[in-house]
């Protein structure tokens, strides 16, 4: 019975103590927890008097909660820095609350005075620096004074304390260090992106060399150029107070990272061909623009379009002016034919015969926006890359061997299918030449440490994700978020990097970010529950201490909705041993074990395909989880699954869909509907489906492939064609299209519209950048030529990608409501 099978939060929270854990006790805890895992997980219970309508759900979130944005700890780690959302308009404000005092908002005037999120510290953690409005500020953690370093309308960035006890900056491509006792600026590097000048050179064709001959006045002038040449070279080499610290990147090329050593005299800079994401992409016309005019909109390049590419990373000497390319060769795999099988299936499916060959891959450094991909170790001396292929398939992390001036690789990561684009932290030990990494070698995100010289050790293992990797001073803990009790519901935890002991430092249940205090006696924590938005809490980080609360943004109004708490079910598989996990709102007059009518049901299909909702936090889809509570007070059973490819249940179930999106999923999607035909008296000729994004492309390929599984399905700013989306994203998954064009053809909707049977609606909107409206626009017209009908399509000419207008939102949802209401 499933009354018999929900594990409570009350019972879960019981076995896991609170604060932090013994490694004894964890080790206890683990296998009690393991006993007792079931297949449904009670969330917390319904809440509210006052029903939710679709105008309210709808509405600007602001009725919902003003919720915390940006915290970070200030410098003396006693207070907390966060933003909150005005009411009714996009401007935000800045509070600074503590354990001991309420929130108080902070006045423009002094916003200058508060630190920021990315403020850096001094080795002997006397000083703090940070930017504010692109000028630099030094406070002195003691006394709390504060000094403005630089006063301009340039910008400053990339703050960094030089072993000297300087501190160096950048200004677009120039580097510089300013003592702090002096206030003295000296400029380190400035890197051009242009070819070296050749200087003045001599007449070399035959007219030249017979001009300043023949021609006094020519010779005169050519003298007085190479004399002054001569006197500034004499000077720059015998006068100390002229900065001579050019270096020369390439006429045409792109910086994508510069990495300055602790040291200063040394800098890894990576370059590669100029090459706009917009630069050879398309357009996207605007119809309702402020003029009235239409309006042509740089839109993304398609991934069919993408070309591969390579960058180069250089060593800059500073001292000597001496500047290196790096060469990949010495990267285990660098040369191998790794997509060889898949060029083998299309060269055979053409009728030709593909011959495997060794030859230098593409390789790039790791994208700077989800890590810092150049890392140095605190003496300067040693420095590490994270570098990946663009075919997708292998990342390494290698240091640089500076006396032979070649890279060394430090550990390879294949994945046949496709290296994650996340789980990919790492960094130095702070007191040896250690690295420290995250790598889902195992088929899960775990932290492994290497020594330059010897075998990597890894430090967590089990069947979780390690994310959000943060190093104690002292170098004897590594912080981490992780779902260890369970897939939906994440905690903080550190790991002993001397015996590998795991101690649980929250038990809060939910979802919950962390951030350690600079004085790493605390964590800040931003956490969440299925029916709570996310609010800060403070704990210490020593044994049995509970999480003291720092704010309290939810509305009473909100409060008062009676919406309905979906459960965490573990659905079998039919295709594997794992579950998948869903979320699923009963209805409101539910029975177990009711007899009789048959229940109508829906599923929701998350979008992005790797992400998970099948969470005990706060859902980004806070919109659908309301229109799902609707749809459950209405009698409907409401399913919402973490489907294959999903995040947060390792690397096997992320990399399912390789080659064939649509399939697995789907696969997934007739495994729920079979589970609440037998478990919620649902009629299986009653069920509907919808989602966004990915979601909207399961819709199609729900309808189109297994036309029988859902009676109506809507496919909101749905994906048609593969080829028509990023490269990013989608070269990971079916490769490029020149490549695996069967990868492309089994997986796009516009290939199975011929499938089409019952009810569907198409949701688009026109100013979507991420998922053009051409992909509606092709296949409609598809549709039209197959001659089928059932299929109705509406429009939002203002939205892009996420709508912006609760009009816009309720107009969607309205729509989806009538397509269940009126077919199933």
């Amino acid at each position: 019975m499933i009354k018999q099978s929900i594990l409570s939060i009350a019972v879960a929270s019981s076995l896991i103590l609170t604060g932090c854990q013994t490694t004894s006790q964890l080790k206890k805890n683990k296998v009690e927890t393991q006993s007792l895992v079931q297949p449904i997980v009670q969330t917390p219970v319904d809440f509210g008097g006052e029903k939710i309508t679709m105008e309210q759900a709808m509405a600007h979130p602001d009725w919902i909660s003003r919720k915390p944005e940006g915290a970070f700890w200030a410098s003396d780690s006693q207070a907390v820095v966060f933003n909150q959302k005005q009411m009714g308009n996009e401007l935000r404000d800045t509070f600074k609350v503590s354990e001991t005092s309420a929130p108080a908002k902070v006045m423009l005037s002094q916003l200058h005075t508060l630190g920021a999120e990315n403020a850096i510290y001094s080795k002997d953690g006397k000083y703090q620096a940070y930017t504010f409005e692109g000028n630099i500020f030094i406070k002195e953690i003691e006394t709390a004074s504060i000094t403005q370093l630089t006063h301009s309308s340039e910008s400053e960035y990339s703050l960094q304390f030089l072993n000297s006890g300087e501190l160096a900056y950048r200004v677009d491509n120039t580097f510089y260090k300013v003592s702090l006792s002096t206030g003295r600026t000296h400029e380190i590097a400035k890197l051009h992106l242009s070819d070296k000048p050749l200087g003045l050179q001599e007449p070399s064709s035959y007219i030249a060399k017979e001009q300043h001959k023949l021609i006094e006045f020519v010779a005169l002038q050519h003298k007085n150029k190479a004399d002054a040449q001569l006197r500034k070279e004499t000077l720059q080499s015998q006068n100390s107070t002229i900065a001579h610290t050019h270096f020369y990147l390439g006429k045409g090329k792109q910086l994508i990272e510069a990495s300055l050593s602790p040291t200063g005299d040394k800098l890894i800079a990576v370059i590669s061909d100029t090459r706009s994401w917009r630069g050879d992409g398309d357009i996207m016309p605007n119809y309702v623009s402020q003029d009235g005019h239409i309006e042509s909109v740089p839109a993304r390049r398609k991934v069919a379009d993408a070309k591969s590419h390579s960058s180069t990373v250089i060593f800059i000497d500073i001292s000597s002016q001496q500047q290196t390319e790096l060469a990949y060769n010495t990267l285990p795999g660098f040369d191998e034919d790794v997509l060889a099988a898949v060029k083998k299936e299309n060269a055979q499916r053409k009728g030709e015969t593909y011959k495997s060959q060794r030859t230098p891959r593409d390789i790039n450094l790791m994208p700077p926006w989800m890590l810092v991909p150049v890392q140095w170790n605190s003496a300067g001396t040693e420095v590490a890359l994270m570098l990946e292929a663009w075919d997708n398939k292998d990342r390494w992390l290698a240091t640089v061997d500076f006396d032979n001036n070649k890279l060394v690789s430090q550990h390879r990561l294949h994945d046949e299918a496709w290296i994650n684009y996340t789980h990919n932290d790492f960094g130095w030990f702070n007191n040896s030449n250690t690295l420290y990494y995250l790598s889902e070698q195992s088929g899960y995100s775990h932290v492994y440490s290497k020594p330059l010289d010897d075998k990597a050790t890894q430090l967590t293992d089990g069947k979780f994700v390690v994310s959000n990797l943060t190093l104690a001073k002292d170098d004897e803990h590594i912080y981490f978020k992780a779902n260890v009790k369970h897939p939906g519901i994440y905690e903080i935890y550190r790991v002993d990097i001397q015996t590998g002991e795991r101690e649980q430092l929250t038990n809060l249940d939910g979802v919950t970010d962390y951030s350690l205090s600079p004085d790493e006696q605390k964590l800040l924590l931003t956490h969440s529950k299925v029916m709570m938005p996310e609010e800060l809490y403070v704990i210490d980080i020593r044994p049995n201490t509970v999480a003291k609360r720092l704010t309290n943004t939810v509305s009473d109004e909100f409060l008062n909705k009676k919406l309905i708490a979906p459960k965490i079910v573990a659905i079998p598989s039919s295709h594997g041993d794992e579950p998948v996990y869903s979320r699923v709102y009963y209805p409101a007059d539910y029975v177990e074990g009711e007899t009789g009518k048959k229940r109508k049901a829906v599923i929701f299909n998350h979008g992005a395909g790797y992400t998970q909702n099948a969470h005990m936090g706060w859902s980004y889809y806070f919109r659908e989880f309301m229109f799902h509570s609707l749809l459950a007070n209405e009698g409907y059973v409401v399913m919402d699954m973490d489907y294959r490819a999903s995040k947060g249940y390792g690397r096997d179930w992320r990399t399912a869909i390789y080659r064939h999106m649509g399939k697995p999923e789907i696969e997934d999607l007739a495994d729920g509907v079979k589970w609440m035909v037998e478990h919620t008296n649902v009629d299986k000729e009653a069920v509907g489906t919808y989602g966004g994004s990915y979601g909207g492309f399961m819709t199609f390929m729900a309808l189109f492939t297994q036309p029988d599984l859902f009676k109506a399905g809507a496919a909101i700013r749905p994906v048609t064609d593969w080829a028509y989306y990023n490269h990013g994203y989608t070269s990971n998954i079916l490769n490029h299209p020149d490549i695996d064009p069967i990868a492309y053809e089994r997986s796009s909707p516009m290939y199975f519209a011929q499938g089409l049977k019952n009810e569907l609606l198409i949701n688009a909107p026109m100013l979507d950048d991420n998922v053009f409206f051409q992909d509606v626009v092709r296949l409609v017209q598809r549709l039209i030529e197959l001659e089928k009908t059932g299929f109705e399509t509406a429009i939002y000419p203002v939205e892009p990608h996420s709508f912006r207008q609760p009009s816009s939102w309720l107009d969607e949802y309205r729509r989806i409501h009538k397509l269940f209401k009126e077919n199933l």
